[in-house]
């Protein structure tokens, strides 16, 4: 900005000083100017407009003009801009108003403005420019670049977010889905918090389970607020649990095997017999795996149309860059008692006349008579498999088997 020193003002006043004492208008029974209003404090977020207004009453035949304080620069002298900046402006509605206008309020706005008429002595007033400026967070250190985000299980890690505004913001950390903060201490002692304050967030001795992402989040009371989301990595190998161990299961049917799978980088997982033979999407084996959580997958394999070949181990695997781990499920066939069967009754000729006997009912009658006399009935035999979540794997199987007045036997 250009401007002219506040030298230069007194004397461009001091002369219209001087024509107003020639001309008879600055004698001691002249009124003279007063301030009907002192000049505001204002308070404005960076980029916004905003303005001062001074109101002189009996300014005469004298000068309002509008200094910075603080550089005792002239901004304007009535509605002449004598700053080189086209962001400021100075209006004047004709009668005792004055404003001065800065737009696109900027940091370096800030200070102090005086509305100053040309009288002997000089009469000033002045008001306060506060910019403030919303927080924002650095872009160092970025998650991305693996810098600080990652650690093998039982190393450390630190997050570092900086934060810029005006005033100072202050920073907090969270965990994302208002999950717990674990911070550990040398001595193994735990805290488990909702929120850190500072800067820096430092983990020592990371588990597996305090993977996932950690939110800064900085504040200086001029919104908005602002965050920023680090991901926590815990690289550990493979840990593999099966289900069930032993899973039994009658021949033509299809039955389900499932392993639990915890690993870090994301491992190779798949399924072998016990004579090392790979096993593979198709007619005979159906192959799936579903993530449950950033470090856990359940594995599937579904054997159809089971035969005498089928039954024996199976092993579930994985592998990472850190290792690699197995379990074994042992498929066993499951043997059903035939269902019975029953004899029908003779038939008896209606020409010969039979002693009146007790009526008895047979064993296959139809309707509610049916098994009144007998002690034998054509039921179903069902085999149920009930797959349920354990606490501790996030899901495990459970296998049973429901007969009804039948006994199951197992090879």
């Amino acid at each position: 900005m250009g401007y002219i020193n506040l030298l230069g003002l007194k004397l461009l006043l001091n002369i219209s000083l001087v024509v107003l004492l020639v001309n008879g208008h600055g004698t001691q029974t002249e009124a003279q100017p007063e301030f009907l209003a002192p000049l505001d404090n204002l308070t404005v977020t960076q980029g916004r407009d905003v303005s001062f207004t001074c109101v002189v009453n009996n300014l005469g035949q004298y000068r309002v003009a509008w200094i910075k304080s603080d550089s005792k620069a002239i901004l304007a002298i009535h509605t002449h801009m004598v700053a080189l900046n086209p962001r400021l402006s100075v209006t004047h509605n004709g009668h005792n108003t004055w404003k001065l206008h800065i737009s696109h309020v900027q940091l370096n706005d800030s200070g102090s403005y005086m509305c100053q008429v040309n009288t002997d002595p000089m009469r000033h007033q002045s008001g306060n420019l506060d910019v403030v400026v919303p927080p924002d967070i650095l872009n160092e250190n970025e998650p991305n670049t693996l810098e600080g985000g990652v650690a093998n299980e039982g190393g450390n890690v630190q997050l570092v977010c900086q934060a810029t505004g005006v005033p100072e913001p202050a920073v907090q950390w969270r965990r994302e889905n208002g999950k717990d903060i674990v911070v550990r201490t040398e001595g193994r002692e735990k805290q488990v918090v909702k929120f850190v304050e500072g800067e820096r967030l430092v983990l020592n001795q990371v588990q597996r389970t305090d993977m996932g992402g950690y939110l800064c989040i900085a504040s200086n009371g001029v919104p908005p607020s602002v965050s920023k989301r680090f991901d926590v990595q815990v690289n550990f190998p493979p840990n593999v649990k099966a289900g069930n161990q032993l899973v039994a299961a009658p021949v033509e049917s299809h039955v389900l095997l499932q392993c639990i799978v915890e690993a870090f980088p994301t491992p190779l997982n798949g399924w072998h017999k016990h004579d090392g033979m790979k096993l593979y999407e198709g007619e005979k084996y159906a192959i799936s795996e579903e993530k449950l959580n950033a470090f856990t997958w359940q594995l599937n394999l579904t054997v159809k149309n089971l035969h005498k070949g089928d039954f024996g181990p199976y092993i579930c695997s994985s592998i990472n860059a850190l290792g690699k781990s197995d379990a074994r499920i042992r498929l066993q066939e499951l043997h059903l008692p035939p269902k019975p069967t029953t004899t029908p009754t003779p038939y008896v000729p209606s020409t010969v006349k039979q002693p009146r006997r007790k009526q008895h009912y047979s064993t296959h009658g139809k309707g509610h008579e049916a098994g009144k006399g007998g002690n034998t009935f054509n039921r179903d035999t069902y085999i149920i498999n009930h797959i349920q979540e354990n606490d501790y794997l996030g899901s495990l199987t459970v296998h049973e088997v429901v007969m009804t007045n039948h006994k199951a036997t197992f090879k």
